[in-house]
C-alpha cells in the first residue's frame, strides 16, 4: 500500500483548519489508518478541533481491544466527540468549535470507512465515484427531491453541514464497506478541494499524474489556481500498488 497526504492553507484563509493523518503501518488492531478532518470555529478553534480530534482518534484506535474495523473506528469517533466537547466546555475561546471527519482502513481487500460532515472519500479506477455521503443541508434537499445534483453543486448553502464532531453529545457517523480490486485508488479530501475542482477534473489530474505524490500536489495546485477559497486537505492511497497481477 502506498499513501501520500498534504494540506495547504489555500489563498484566502489565514489559518489552516484542515488536518490529515495517514499511515500504511499497523496501528492497534487496524493494518493502516487514513483520516481527514476539516475544522470549524472562530479564532484558532477550528484548527484545534481538527488536530485534537484526529489525535484522540489515533490514540483510541491504537489502544482498542476490538477487532472489527467498524467497532474500532466507531468507538474512537464517539470518544473523540466527547473529549472535544469537554475541551470546548473548559475553555471559552474554543466554544462552538467542531470538525468534519472521514476515517478509513483497508483490511482483507475491503475498505471500511466512516464519515461525519462533508469531507469526502472517492474511489478512482476507470471512473471516479464518491462513496461517502455528505451530511449537508443541500444533500438532504437532493435526497428529498428538492434539488438536482447539478443544482446542488452551485447552491449558496452547500457548505452548511448537518453533522459534525463536537456539536452534540452523541455523534452519528455513517459507516461503509466496499470490496476493493486491483488498480483502485482512494481519495479522501476536505471540501477545499471539491468546491474548487469538479469530480471529472479530479479524475483527469489523478490519472495523468506520474504517481500519487505528484497527483496530490497537482490537485492542491489546481484548487489554488481555481481560487483557493478554503484550506485544502488531501490523501491518496493505492492499496495494491505493489501487486503486478490483475485480479
Amino acid at each position: 500500500m502506498k499513501t501520500f497526504s498534504m494540506t495547504d492553507i489555500g489563498r484566502r484563509r489565514e489559518i489552516n483548519q484542515d488536518y490529515v493523518f495517514a499511515t500504511d503501518q499497523p496501528i492497534g488492531n487496524l493494518p493502516n489508518l487514513l483520516v481527514v478532518a476539516d475544522g470549524m470555529g472562530g479564532h484558532r478553534a477550528g484548527d484545534f478541533a481538527s488536530k485534537y480530534t484526529v489525535e484522540v482518534l489515533e490514540k483510541e484506535v491504537r489502544n482498542s481491544k476490538e477487532t472489527h474495523p467498524e467497532a474500532i473506528i466507531g468507538s474512537a469517533i464517539q470518544t473523540a466527540n466527547e473529549k472535544l466537547i469537554q475541551e470546548a466546555e473548559s475553555d471559552s475561546r474554543l466554544e462552538g468549535m467542531g470538525t468534519t471527519l472521514v476515517a478509513a482502513t483497508i483490511m482483507d481487500r475491503t475498505l471500511y470507512f466512516a464519515n461525519v460532515g462533508d469531507s469526502r472519500l472517492y474511489l478512482i479506477n476507470k471512473e471516479i465515484r464518491q462513496l461517502s455521503r455528505d451530511h449537508s443541508m443541500v444533500e438532504e434537499m437532493v435526497r428529498l427531491g428538492g434539488l438536482t445534483e447539478e443544482e446542488a453543486k452551485h447552491h449558496p448553502d452547500k457548505n452548511i453541514i448537518t453533522r459534525a464532531i463536537g456539536v452534540k453529545k452523541r455523534v452519528e457517523p455513517d459507516f461503509f464497506e466496499y470490496r476493493l480490486k486491483g488498480g483502485d485508488i482512494i481519495l479522501m479530501c476536505s471540501d477545499g478541494l471539491t468546491n474548487m475542482v469538479d469530480d471529472d477534473e479530479i479524475f483527469q489530474i489523478v490519472k495523468s499524474s506520474r504517481d500519487i505524490v505528484e497527483a496530490v500536489e497537482n490537485l492542491i495546485q489546481r484548487a489554488n489556481e481555481n481560487g483557493g477559497a478554503d484550506n485544502i486537505g488531501v490523501i491518496l492511497a493505492e492499496p495494491y500498488a505493489d501487486e503486478v497481477s490483475v485480479w
